[in-house]
């Protein structure tokens, strides 16, 4: 095992394009824990239009821990609660909501925690 490991989202694992050309996640490996995902969404992506269809879930159950890059986006949980996060914030959210990009520039969000099955169809 290295001591020390450098990872580039410019060269990811993975990537899981969204729909419609909206966005997408690049996904890098972690030594003995989750990958770590940068999402990238388009203005107009909506995680009820552009996700839910790959999923097959009502809501996103993913539990998000992460770092907003850039970009504003509205998430409304189930219970109807609702926020908008920005750039420069640290987010925790809970299995059971929806999103979308607020206005007209992408979203960025770089998260250690909910992207490992993220936009992963559900057969997989």
């Amino acid at each position: 095992m290295a001591g020390i490991v450098r990872k580039t989202f410019d060269s990811p694992e993975e990537t899981r394009p969204f729909a419609e050309g909206t966005g997408r996640l690049d996904l890098v490996t972690t030594e003995g824990g989750p990958p770590v995902g940068r999402a990238v969404y388009e203005p107009g992506w909506k995680w009820s239009t552009h996700i839910k269809p790959i999923v097959g879930t009502d809501s996103c159950q993913s539990h998000h821990v992460g770092y907003v890059l850039s970009g504003r986006m509205k998430v409304v949980m189930n219970d109807g609660e609702t926020d908008e996060i920005r750039p420069g914030e640290f987010i925790d959210i809970q299995p059971g909501h929806d999103a979308w990009v607020v206005g007209d520039e992408r979203v960025v969000v770089l998260d250690w925690a909910g992207f490992i099955d993220y936009a992963k169809p559900a057969s997989s």
